[in-house]
């Protein structure tokens, strides 16, 4: 199984029903990709502030293996979401932190 674990950093103001729609959005992609076994989101609610560098909301798909995964990473509608999701992050691309492993 591969875990793909995203950090992110939105801008100050994004509104919640924002993010919400969004993971809502990145949930529903289970429906449209065999083999993802579970997605969560959730806040950051480390104290480690200078460590956080500010991404304070994260979530993860777990993927049954790795083709899994790469069939999500190049599904048009993941790629759409994501480039919404960007597009509230600060700096862009630069305000998402992406890190996959074997569980």
């Amino acid at each position: 199984m591969i875990r793909h674990l995203v950090a992110l950093r939105f801008k100050a103001g994004t509104p919640e029903d924002v993010k919400r729609g969004l993971m809502n959005d990145l949930a529903r992609l289970d429906q449209r990709i065999d083999g993802i076994l579970e997605f969560r989101a959730c806040p950051n609610i480390s104290v480690e502030d200078p460590l956080v560098r500010g991404y304070r909301d994260l979530f993860w798909f777990d993927f049954r293996d790795a083709s899994v995964r790469d069939a999500y990473l190049a599904d048009e509608v993941h790629q759409r979401i994501g480039a919404r999701l960007v597009a509230e992050l600060e700096g862009g691309s630069d305000g998402v932190f992406v890190l996959d492993f074997e569980m």
